[in-house]
C-alpha cells in the first residue's frame, strides 16, 4: 500500500520541488501552513510521514511538533524538520523535542528521496517488532495469569474448608481498589502500579498454607493455641516462597505486589497482630486493602466453628472493629460499596 508524505512549508518552490521528487513512490499532500495539516488530521486524514518546516507564520515548526507530541492520536508519526538554518542549537532543540532527523533546504531530490525511504523502513521496523513485542507481552501475562490460577487452585484444594475463598477475595478487592481509585484514596501510590497486575497477584495471599499440615488446615473445630501459632506462620512462610520465586524470575513487579499480599495481610492498624506487628501506614497499602477483603470473606463463609454471618452482620462486626483493625481511609471506600461484596457473596 503506497505511504503517505505529508509536505508543511509556506513556500510554494519547496512545496512543488518535495512533490515532485516523492510523487512517484508515495502519496504527497501539501500544505502551506501548520494550522491546515492539523485540520486535516482532525478530519481523520492519516500520514506515516511529516516533513515540517521550522521557519512558518502563526504557528512555527516547534510549536506544530510540541502540539503533535502532547495528542495521544499524532504522538506517533515520524517528523523531519525542513530548515535552511545551520545552527547547531536548532538541531539540539528539535532533537530534544522528538523529531528524528533535518532535512536542509534548498534539498536535492535524491538526498530527500534517501532519506525519507530510510526513516520509512526504520519506522516500520519499529512498529513490526513493537507488535511482535506487544505480542510477546501478552503471552506472558496470559502464562503467569495461568500459572498462578494452578498455584492458587491447588492451595485450595488442600483447605477443604475455604472454597471459593481465592476468588471471592480476588474480586472484592478489584471492586476495593477501583473504587478507592474512582474516589482519589491512595491515588499517588496505585497509579503507578498495574492495577490488573495487582488484583492477579492477591490470589496468591494464602500460598503460605502450603506448609501448614492438613491435620491444621483442615481441622473440623476450633484450633488449638498451639495449632494458631503454626498456622500463622503461613504469612512469613509465603513471603519465603515468594522470595524463591524472585530469585529465580524478572516478573519482579508482579511477585512483590503477591509478596506485600502474602506477608501483611494478617497486620492490624492497631499493630496487634501477625507476623511483625506493624501499625498504620507502617503496613503496606496491599496488606492493609487484604486485611479488609479477607476477614469480610471469613465473616460470611462458613467454618467447622462458625455459621457464616450474613453480609449485614459481617459489615457491621467490621464496622465496629475498623478503628483498631483497619485502615480508616480504605475502610470508608469499603462502607460506600458494602452492598457490592454482598452481591459477589451472594452470587
Amino acid at each position: 500500500m503506497q505511504k503517505t508524505i505529508f509536505v508543511i512549508d509556506d513556500n510554494d518552490t519547496n512545496l512543488s520541488a518535495a512533490k515532485q521528487a516523492l510523487k512517484d513512490e508515495y502519496r504527497v499532500l501539501t500544505m502551506p501552513s501548520a494550522a491546515k495539516m492539523f485540520e486535516l488530521l482532525e478530519k481523520g486524514v492519516t500520514t506515516d510521514l511529516i516533513l515540517l518546516d521550522i521557519e512558518m507564520p502563526e504557528m512555527d515548526g516547534y510549536e506544530a511538533l510540541a502540539r503533535l507530541k502532547q495528542a495521544d492520536s499524532y504522538s506517533n508519526i515520524p517528523v523531519v524538520f525542513l530548515t535552511s538554518m545551520s545552527d547547531p542549537s536548532v538541531e539540539v532543540r528539535g532533537f530534544q523535542m522528538g523529531v528524528i532527523d533535518f532535512i536542509t533546504k534548498p534539498f536535492s531530490a535524491p538526498v530527500l528521496q534517501n532519506r525519507i525511504k530510510t526513516h520509512l523502513d526504520i519506522d516500520a521496523i519499529i512498529r513490526e517488532r513493537t507488535v511482535q513485542l506487544q505480542k510477546k507481552n501478552e503471552q506472558l501475562r496470559n502464562l503467569q495469569s495461568g500459572t498462578v490460577h494452578v498455584v492458587a487452585d491447588m492451595i485450595e484444594s488442600r483447605d477443604k474448608e475455604t472454597g471459593g475463598h481465592i476468588e471471592r477475595t480476588t474480586y472484592y478487592i478489584k471492586l476495593l481498589i477501583e473504587a478507592m481509585m474512582v474516589r482519589g484514596v491512595y491515588a499517588d501510590e496505585l497509579k503507578e502500579i498495574d492495577l490488573e497486575m495487582l488484583i492477579s497477584s492477591a490470589r496468591l495471599h494464602d500460598v503460605g498454607k502450603i506448609t501448614v499440615s492438613d491435620t491444621i488446615l483442615n481441622k473440623p473445630a476450633k484450633l488449638t493455641d498451639e495449632e494458631y501459632e503454626e498456622m500463622k506462620k503461613h504469612a512469613k512462610e509465603g513471603e519465603i516462597i515468594i522470595d524463591k520465586i524472585i530469585a529465580r524470575t524478572e516478573s519482579v513487579d508482579f511477585l512483590q505486589n503477591a509478596k506485600l499480599f502474602a506477608g501483611y495481610h494478617h497486620e492490624r492498624w492497631d499493630g496487634k497482630c501477625y507476623p511483625r506487628g506493624l501499625k498504620e501506614r507502617e503496613i503496606p497499602l496491599q496488606g492493609r486493602i487484604m486485611a479488609i477483603v479477607d476477614v469480610y470473606d471469613a465473616l460470611v463463609s462458613e467454618r467447622p466453628y462458625k455459621k457464616a454471618f450474613s453480609a449485614e452482620e459481617a459489615y457491621q462486626i467490621i464496622m465496629d472493629g475498623c478503628e483498631k483493625l483497619f485502615d480508616p481511609e480504605i475502610i470508608k471506600v469499603f462502607d460506600e460499596i458494602k452492598d457490592q461484596f454482598k452481591a459477589v457473596k451472594a452470587a
